[in-house]
């Protein structure tokens, strides 16, 4: 049993939460996955199962990534995201922004950019993951990563909540561009709902809810051929 299968990982689960239960039901611990998700967000998770799956999984580590986001605007979080300590920002009637303005700065956004990755994250620094040294109250510098956002589309927009869809370049924090979009509005903002919807070609709709996975179903979604692949 060897191959890849293709996750729609749920809400308060860790991608390792993921990778365990994968683990429990095939009884095979050489099992990795492309692209770490925050327990707060859904979606789409690539998980190798196997030694020669878990060889290839950085071919889908550096595939562009999609995302439909809720941004919440008007507040901002300690962590970026809706699971921190929010702080509303009061904001006058004149001051929230329409829909041009809306769209202007979110063109602002693409294209190739410096981002900072956040303190609330699983990226490592001299060995320590960040979300660690956060949680005992530890803020460190961290380097400007280049990453290139290819495309936000704006889907709806009824204040505080902005609803888009953003297709990124790998190492880009949805969290992070939330945060940079609510300062270049005046206003302040984080993330509020996130699901990954698809990884290069693979989209959310060829996924499997881990829950309905089982040692009796689970070869029937597992991605084996180069045709299955592509």
């Amino acid at each position: 049993m060897t191959g890849f299968i293709l996750i729609d990982k749920p809400l308060n689960w860790t991608s390792f939460d993921v990778v365990a239960r994968l683990r429990r039901i095939t009884q095979i611990k050489k099992i990795g996955h492309a692209g770490t998700l925050d327990p707060f967000a859904t979606g789409l998770l690539v998980v190798a199962i196997g030694r020669e799956a878990t060889r290839r999984i950085d071919e889908f580590r550096d595939m562009p990534k999609t995302y439909e986001t809720t941004i919440h605007l008007g507040a901002t979080s300690d962590t970026g995201d809706n699971t921190g300590v929010i702080t509303e920002k009061p904001i006058l009637e004149t001051e929230i922004p329409d829909i041009e303005t809306i769209t202007k700065v979110l063109h602002k956004f693409v294209g190739k950019q410096l981002q900072t990755p956040p303190m609330h994250s699983a990226k490592k620094v001299n060995g320590q993951r960040l979300y660690d040294l956060a949680r005992r109250g530890i803020e460190i510098e961290r380097q400007p990563n280049e990453i290139e956002i290819y495309e936000i589309k704006l889907n709806e927009y009824s204040w505080p909540n902005l609803k888009v869809t953003v297709r990124c370049s790998v190492g880009t924090y949805i969290r992070t561009l939330a945060e940079d979009i609510g300062k270049e509005l005046g206003v302040g903002a984080y993330c509020d709902a996130l699901r990954r919807t698809a990884i290069g070609h693979f989209e959310i709709t060829q996924a499997m809810p881990v829950d309905k996975l089982n040692e009796a179903n689970i070869i029937n979604f597992i991605l084996k051929t180069e045709s299955e692949l592509i």
